[in-house]
């Protein structure tokens, strides 16, 4: 299988992201597409291939400078148990934009394996964090 990954935008599949998205996710259940196209305009954003087709995505919404969050990360579940993500996440953390920064981020409900891989880790200081949390913002 020939894989490729790529921060081109105009190469992304939007239409197939927000199906996954707003169906398959556990995180943006029913999020509208123009949510996902803002998102995507507002962030750096990934998309794996194979052959053509868009299998995967993650977008990481960052300053370039201090800070990264890594959010809306998936591998297709036809894709999944190829090493995709491992693939993915090698080439966002060996990005150029995205060396030096102070602090990355994210949230993740079932893959903690994975992204400890790759130098995530428990917050260090939790009581120095706060959110503000909408729950189900896209189901109502």
């Amino acid at each position: 299988m020939s894989i490729a990954i790529s921060a081109d935008k105009s190469m992304l599949d939007i239409p197939m992201i927000h199906r996954y998205l707003s169906e398959q996710s556990y995180w943006a259940k029913n999020i509208p597409l123009e949510t996902v196209e803002r998102s995507i305009e507002n962030s750096l954003c990934f998309g794996v291939y194979s052959e053509s087709r868009q299998v995967g995505f993650a977008r990481v919404i960052t300053d370039c400078a201090t800070f990264a969050y890594l959010a809306d990360v998936f591998v297709l579940p036809e894709y999944r148990k190829k090493g995709l993500s491992k693939q993915l996440l090698a080439f966002i953390r060996e990005y150029p934009a995205l060396q030096g920064l102070r602090r990355w981020m994210l949230g993740t409900a079932d893959a903690h394996g994975l992204y400890r891989k790759f130098d995530f880790s428990g917050l260090a200081h939790p009581e120095r964090l706060m959110e503000i949390s909408v729950p189900n913002i896209y189901q109502q």
